[in-house]
């Protein structure tokens, strides 16, 4: 991906990796607009980068989207990338009775909220020259945390719709790309921020950035794409195969498909 001369849409631009994305993108010549929920953590970090703007919208809320991006559009005719680094994670326990809300907000924070975004957007990015989608999952969407068993869940249903947005997409001038972050420093678990056992933010940031200057469209900081590679190899290619098999009509069995793909 080019990484100047473009204008990003960064959700959870308030904090955390949206926070550090968004500066780090800013930095590099590009229009920046962070949105989130919150008024006063946007108002901080656009202040503490002169040029950069932002917008609040709560991601989880359809009506707040249909009447948003339309204003975005009008505004900023020239955005041609969203990233969704909007996210939340609580522990559960999903052995007991698994409370309702929190299963609700997980799901609409993590899965449904890019998909509603991404829907919104789409045919104004069809119309671009080029445009980028940046759907953020996790490795914990591989190999799940038990404790945040509902967070890895909807993390692994956005990377198989990633996945299918992506074969969809193919033949059109939208590029969509999937940043999988380790276990990094950030606020999104009290936990995480001072766990030295989690990736510096500050590293993650300038090793995404170095992936997501290249073709690749899984973007993985090298310790993530160890584990991405031990996994599930091939995986990106083998979608593409197997799908081009059902587009084309062409007749296998179940396990003849699988197995070629």
């Amino acid at each position: 991906m080019k990484l100047t001369g473009n204008t990003f849409l960064i959700t959870g631009g308030g904090s955390g990796i949206g926070r550090a994305l968004a500066e780090a993108l800013h930095q590099r010549g590009n229009q920046v607009i962070i949105a989130g929920r919150a008024t006063d953590p946007l108002a901080d970090v656009a202040a503490a980068n002169p040029g950069m703007d932002s917008v609040v919208l709560d991601v989880c809320d359809t009506a707040a989207i249909a009447r948003v991006v339309p204003q975005l559009i009008a505004t900023y005719p020239k955005l041609d990338a969203v990233i969704h680094s909007a996210g939340i994670q609580r522990e559960d326990d999903v052995g007991n009775t698994v409370d309702d809300d929190l299963l609700t907000a997980t799901f609409a924070t993590n899965l449904m909220a890019p998909i509603r975004l991404n829907s919104a957007l789409i045919e104004h990015f069809r119309q671009l020259p080029s445009a980028t989608i940046v759907n953020i999952s996790s490795m914990l969407g591989f190999v799940p945390l038990a404790n945040v068993a509902l967070y890895c869940a909807a993390k692994a249903a956005l990377h198989s719709y990633t996945l299918s947005q992506r074969y969809q997409l193919r033949d059109t001038s939208v590029k969509v790309l999937e940043i999988m972050p380790p276990y990094v420093q950030t606020a999104l678990m009290d936990m995480n921020l001072h766990d030295p056992r989690a990736m510096p933010l500050e590293q993650f940031i300038a090793e995404t950035l170095e992936a997501l200057a290249t073709d690749e469209v899984e973007v993985l900081v090298p310790r993530a794409r160890e584990r991405r590679d031990a996994l599930r190899p091939g995986e990106v290619a083998a979608t593409q195969k197997f799908n081009d098999f059902f587009m084309a009509g062409t007749y296998v069995q179940y396990g003849e498909a699988a197995e070629t793909a």
